[in-house]
C-alpha cells in the first residue's frame, strides 16, 4: 500500500510552550501507525529542534519545515535555506503551499528550484497545487493543476520523483470551512495520479502518495481518506487541536 500520511500544518501559530505542549498531548495519545502510515508535523522553524527532540526515535513519526528558499545560500536576510534545514535533522518540508504561492509570490519555477535543493539534501517535500474559486468555477481546475504540475516537477527523474509526496489543496477550501466533497476530491487526486503516470510511468504514479489539503476535519478524514486516490490529509486548523489530529491520524486507511 501506499503511504499514508497525516501531515500537520501548524502555520504561523502557537508560542514555544505552546507548541511543545501540543506536540506531547498528541505524541501521549497512544497513536499506533501501521508501516504504511506516518504523522508529519510542519512546524514554525524556531521549534524544529525542540520537536525532534520530543519526537526521539517514534516509529513513523517526522518533524517538517514549512518553507525553504529557492536559493541554496546568500544575502537573503530572514530566509532558510534547505541545507539548513537538513542539518537540523528534518528531513521534510512543504513546497508551494497556497498561501506561499498568494502572499509571497512563488512561481512555479522558483518551487522547482525548491523541490531540487529539498532532494538534493535529502530532505521529502510535500509539494503544494490546487485551484482558486473562480478556476473551480469555471470548471478548469484539471488544466490548472497539471500547469502547476508540469511547471514544478517535469524536469526530474522519475527516480526524484519517487521521493516526492504531493498536497492536493483546493484553495477555495482552505481555512474557509468549505471542504471538496469525496467525489470532487477523488477525482482531482486520480487526475493528478494521471498525469505523473502519463510522464514517469504508471509504477512512479501508483506509489506517489497524494494528499489532500482543505478544511480537513476529524468529522470528515475518514470520508475523504476512503477515496482509492486520497492517502491522507496535509491540515490546517484542525491540527492545532490535539484530539482532533488524533482522530485525524487514525482515520488513515489500514
Amino acid at each position: 500500500m501506499r503511504k499514508q500520511i497525516a501531515a500537520a500544518n501548524w502555520k504561523m501559530n502557537c508560542t514555544y510552550h505552546q507548541a511543545e505542549s501540543l506536540l506531547n498531548d498528541v505524541l501521549q495519545s497512544k497513536i499506533s501507525l501501521k508501516p504504511h502510515q506516518a504523522a508529519v508535523f510542519a512546524i514554525p522553524f524556531p521549534y524544529l529542534i525542540m520537536a525532534n527532540s520530543l519526537i526521539g526515535s517514534q516509529t513513523n513519526c517526522f518533524v517538517s519545515a514549512q518553507n525553504c528558499h529557492h536559493k541554496p545560500s546568500g544575502a537573503y536576510t530572514g530566509e532558510v535555506s534547505a541545507e539548513m534545514i537538513r542539518s537540523v535533522s528534518v528531513r521534510h518540508c512543504i513546497v508551494g503551499h497556497s498561501e506561499r504561492r498568494e502572499y509571497f509570490n512563488e512561481t512555479n519555477q522558483q518551487l522547482a528550484e525548491k523541490l531540487d535543493l529539498c532532494l538534493k539534501y535529502e530532505i521529502t517535500p510535500i509539494f503544494c497545487c490546487g485551484e482558486p474559486l473562480p478556476v473551480r468555477e469555471e470548471g478548469t481546475q484539471n488544466a490548472y493543476v497539471e500547469k502547476q504540475l508540469r511547471e514544478s516537477l517535469f524536469h526530474l527523474s522519475a527516480e526524484a520523483m519517487g521521493r516526492v509526496v504531493i498536497a492536493y489543496e483546493p484553495i477555495w477550501a482552505i481555512g474557509t470551512g468549505k471542504t471538496a466533497t469525496t467525489e470532487q476530491a477523488q477525482e482531482i487526486h486520480a487526475f493528478i495520479r494521471s498525469v505523473i503516470a502519463e510522464k514517469f510511468g504508471e509504477e512512479a504514479a501508483q506509489n506517489l502518495s497524494i494528499l489532500y489539503g482543505g478544511s480537513v476535519k476529524a468529522g470528515n478524514a475518514a470520508d475523504l481518506f476512503g477515496s482509492p486516490d486520497v492517502d491522507g490529509g496535509l491540515v490546517g486548523g484542525a491540527s492545532l487541536v490535539a484530539a482532533d489530529f488524533v482522530q485525524i491520524i487514525n482515520a488513515l486507511k489500514s
